[in-house]
């Protein structure tokens, strides 16, 4: 009995030609374009926008009104408490003391996106200043204004980084 070697089902190997070589560089260089066009698209709808309409009116009162910010030798520190719902704002002066303000204002956000932000009211409890607001964990920043009692206006970002 003769056997050919087409009968015994074994294949010729296959070639591998300039098509797969495209298929696969096409392939791997369409998934590269594919995440950075996702990511770009997230960076942009996710942007919180402008902190100011002008930088350059901006930057005509930037020193004075640093130097009066300074000259305040406020301190200012973010603590939460995630399973009371709550936000501390500690400003203290150059000596640790509390400092009463005459108005305050801030903004609650995560640190990528403003879907989240709120305007907690906070309130000040002797030592600090403190808001009842839901957090979860994350990075958050705190966009706070506060007014001290000579009228000086003082601004910061406090980054508040919440465990559980």
């Amino acid at each position: 009995m003769t056997h050919d070697v087409s009968d015994s089902g074994a294949r010729a190997p296959r070639r591998f030609t300039g098509w797969h070589a495209l298929a696969i560089f096409g392939g791997a260089f369409g998934v590269i374009i594919a995440v950075n066009v996702a990511l770009a698209v997230n960076a942009v709808r996710t942007f919180p926008g402008l902190e100011v309409a002008n930088s350059y009116v901006a930057s005509q009162t930037f020193d004075a009104r640093r130097d009066a910010q300074e000259a305040l030798g406020w301190t200012v520190e973010a603590d939460a408490d995630v399973a009371a719902g709550r936000v501390v704002l500690h400003i203290t002066d150059r000596d640790g003391a509390p400092v009463i303000v005459r108005s305050l204002h801030g903004v609650l956000g995560r640190a990528t996106e403003v879907k989240d932000d709120v305007e907690p009211v906070f309130r000040f409890d002797g030592q600090a200043y403190v808001a009842e607001t839901p957090i979860g964990p994350g990075n958050w920043n705190i966009r706070m204004t506060a007014v001290a009692q000579d009228g000086t206006e003082f601004r910061q970002r406090v980054v508040l980084h919440v465990t559980r």
